[in-house]
């Protein structure tokens, strides 16, 4: 393994388990925005699923968010050749903009989000709405 580290790795998987010791209250691990982030394209996740190689750009993040046409077009059958998400957490909502239509953005031709309107106190601060 490339980036093998044993304190890392272990470290990462259980923050993301959301075990361990975070100052920050209700602290949750986000796999949208952690994709949008570090995967924009979505080349790592078309590389190892490739049941989803036929999704363009970012949407791949977000396959049950897109519309029947798209998936059928993708090759792609919720529940069938890609399971349905078992849970979509609320905070991932924000990540997958609306299209006027009603669908999602593909938030891959913009880029990740972006936060330059956050100071150092919208991390540390106790409201979580900002």
């Amino acid at each position: 393994k490339v980036d093998y580290d044993v304190c890392s790795n272990y470290g990462n998987w259980l923050y993301s388990a959301g075990i361990g010791n975070d100052p920050r209250d209700n602290r949750k691990f986000n796999m949208i925005k952690q994709g949008l982030d570090y995967d924009g394209n979505g080349d790592y996740v078309r590389l190892w699923v490739p049941e989803l190689q036929g999704i363009k750009g970012a949407d791949i993040h977000t396959p049950w968010a897109l519309s029947s046409a798209a998936l059928s077009q993708a090759g792609v059958t919720l529940g069938e050749t890609y399971p349905r998400p078992v849970v979509t957490a609320p905070e991932w909502s924000r990540h997958i903009p609306q299209r006027p239509g009603g669908s999602p953005h593909p938030r891959g031709k913009r880029g990740p989000a972006q936060h330059k309107d956050r100071g150092i106190d919208f991390y540390f601060s106790r409201k979580k709405d900002a």
